[in-house]
């Protein structure tokens, strides 16, 4: 599932690159295949009595078990596993950090740049859409079978869901390591329990192990055609979470995940399926809810149990996935300024995002509301998953031939491959836009447009400051030394890095003073994950009292001022970092939307009011709110 996006990066920090293998390995399977791992509860379930029904004889059965097989082979195992986890950002996966990592091949390429921007933003954006369902049906689909377990509770089904996931948002501010502990462990009782449950299964009716050959696939489709293209768009919830791997690859490295998935995750899922399927075969009944009804009686109430621990482990990816996908567009230009709590003391990537935990648990209990049941969620669902693989395929695509010079007619083949499949999935998942499916789309869409009107706007606004700015040499040249000198040193931070701080000529303007040390400090996010501390901080001196500092931080680290200046080497410039004779001073930009803009003005104004909602300055970057003075001015864009 796209939480994927970098789904779960603050989460699966509880277990970072420096644990042992052991712990990364299980810490993996944890983290990274909460969202693969609970397909089972609804995959197969949807293909046979969802939107488009097959029946359930031996041709349907063996060819959707063939189409299952195949697409965890070359989605999963071949193209997420064994290709694209070979791109790495610096060590970091992720949509964006792949995006980042082609944008720095194609900069002499403005066309190509334009264009492999467009599709990683819009990645992203379908993230969102994609992230409000994971927890729904997720959840709602393991709760769900207690209406197998204990029919007299099938009403109690809505509640019961509800109550789970609010207690799951609202633990957030307590940080992933309140169910972190358990994540682990008890995914690996519950692959245990899918490889055991498929085991007990194959029995009643071995053929099932037939479907590994495509023969079975081909003779499906050949034989319903058109219906059994539309299988695709349940076939395609199997494999949803595949990117998962690549997301968290940063976290655990890519031998923990690739050993995981290919001896435990992989074989624990094709089982489950293969028992699903023979149940299937044997007692058609069983169709509303094969899941289920593979254990016996006595063991469902367990299971249920099991099954809604493992869906809240999921969507705990997706939630803390949100967080961390949000922080990096933040860092990298695409959103305002967010409130970030840090929930650890020692994993930076544990952060809790007040404004966006709520919204996601308003929109997620609104969803399990409106649709009501795992079937009708499941008609939204798969769309924006399938959407985000066409473009992961083509955005790998170009790293074959820009970054690794794989330009032979087998890679030709392969890409041609890996889009060909994503774009038939996706086009059986577009039959359930009018059904739902056009709810992730619509979220997408207006995330997209808030990501691209946000940069814009920030461009414009940059613009208008170089060219309203006065250059830093030309101040420095006409400066009177009439001017009042004070005690201390100002910083004045602005993001404009040639012109001179709208703070400082209003404080000049207005209080018709300078302190004795200037440093004027801009903060540059690269396109890298992390920056060496050694490259954190570049300074130069301008003259005796006045000083240019920039600070340096990547798209997946948090900017602290004050720690990033104590750490520096300044006292070689001239002054000694001391924080209490030290003022910072911000701009506090008020944007005015105008009709005469280079933005639409329904952009314009949107830009606005994100700016206005927008954290402040002092409180982003960590400063010392008693040492901060603001001085503000309008800006119209």
């Amino acid at each position: 599932m796209t939480a994927t996006n970098l789904a779960s990066h603050g989460a699966a920090s509880a277990a970072p690159r420096g644990s042992s293998f052991g712990t990364l390995f299980i810490s993996a399977i944890g983290i990274v295949f909460g969202d693969i791992g609970t397909s089972p509860l609804y995959a197969m379930k949807e293909t046979f009595a969802g939107a488009h029904p097959l029946a359930l004889d031996r041709l349907h059965v063996l060819g959707v078990l063939s189409l299952v097989f195949w697409s965890l082979l070359l989605i999963v195992s071949v193209k997420y596993v064994a290709i694209i986890m070979r791109a790495d950002n610096r060590g970091e996966g992720g949509s964006l950090s792949l995006l980042a990592l082609l944008q720095r091949a194609v900069a002499g390429r403005p066309g190509l740049l334009a264009f492999t921007g467009a599709l990683g933003i819009f990645a992203a954006a379908l993230f969102y859409g994609d992230s409000m369902i994971t927890p729904a049906i997720s959840v709602l689909s393991a709760v769900e079978g207690l209406q197998v377990a204990k029919p007299a509770l099938a009403g109690y089904v809505i509640p019961i869901t509800i109550a789970v996931l609010v207690l799951l948002f609202a633990i957030q501010s307590k940080g992933s390591r309140v169910v972190g502990g358990l994540f682990g462990p008890v995914m690996v009782v519950w692959f245990g329990v899918l490889a055991v449950l498929g085991i007990r299964n194959i029995g009643q009716a071995p053929e099932v192990l037939l479907a590994v050959s495509p023969h079975y696939a081909l003779a499906f489709i050949w034989h319903d055609g058109w219906t059994g293209f539309l299988a695709l768009g349940s076939v395609v919830l199997a494999v949803t979470g595949a990117e998962a791997l690549y997301a968290d690859m940063g976290h655990f490295g890519k031998l923990p995940i690739r050993i995981a998935w290919y001896l435990l995750v992989w074989p624990a899922l094709l089982l489950n399926y293969l028992g699903q399927g023979a149940l299937l075969l044997a007692h058609p009944d069983a169709v509303e809810s094969p899941f289920f009804r593979l254990a016996p009686d006595w063991a469902v109430l367990p299971l249920v149990i099991l099954a809604t621990f493992a869906t809240v482990i999921a969507s705990q990816a997706v939630i803390s996935g949100a967080f961390s996908v949000t922080r990096q567009a933040i860092q990298l230009g695409y959103l305002p300024r967010m409130g970030i709590v840090h929930t650890s003391e020692h994993e930076i990537g544990q952060i809790y995002m007040p404004f966006v935990n709520w919204t996601l648990m308003l929109l997620v209990v609104g969803l399990v509301l409106g649709f009501g049941s795992s079937t009708d969620l499941a008609a939204a669902y798969g769309v924006a998953v399938t959407g985000t693989m066409i473009i992961t395929s083509v955005l790998i695509s170009l790293v074959m031939f820009q970054l690794w010079g794989w330009r032979n007619r087998w890679a030709m083949a392969l890409c041609a491959l890996f889009i060909g499949v994503d774009f038939c999935f996706f086009l059986a998942t577009a039959t359930k836009i009018p059904y739902g499916g056009w709810f992730p789309l619509v979220v997408a869409v207006g995330a997209y447009l808030m990501l691209t009107s946000w940069k814009m706007g920030r461009r414009l606004v940059l613009a208008k400051l170089a060219r309203d700015g006065l250059p830093v040499e030309t101040f420095l040249t006409s400066l009177s030394d009439r001017a009042v000198r004070v005690p201390g040193t100002a910083v004045f931070l602005t993001a404009a890095r040639e012109e001179v701080p709208m703070s400082l000529l209003h404080n000049l303007k207005h209080n018709h003073v300078l302190h004795e040390r200037v440093v004027i400090l801009t903060v540059v996010v690269e396109e890298t994950p992390r920056v060496q501390p050694s490259c954190r901080v570049k300074s130069q001196k301008l003259r005796d009292d006045f000083f240019r500092v920039t600070v340096h931080y990547g798209f997946m680290e948090d900017p602290d001022i004050p720690k990033a200046l104590a750490n520096a080497r300044l006292a070689e410039l001239g002054f000694d970092y001391e924080p209490m004779r030290i003022s910072y001073f911000l701009n506090r930009e008020t944007v005015i939307a105008a009709r005469d803009c280079a933005m639409p003005l329904w952009r314009e104004q949107l830009f606005a009011f994100l700016s206005r909602t927008a954290t402040t300055t002092a409180d982003f970057f960590h400063l010392p709110i008693n040492r901060v003075v603001e001085l503000g001015g309008h800006i119209e864009i």
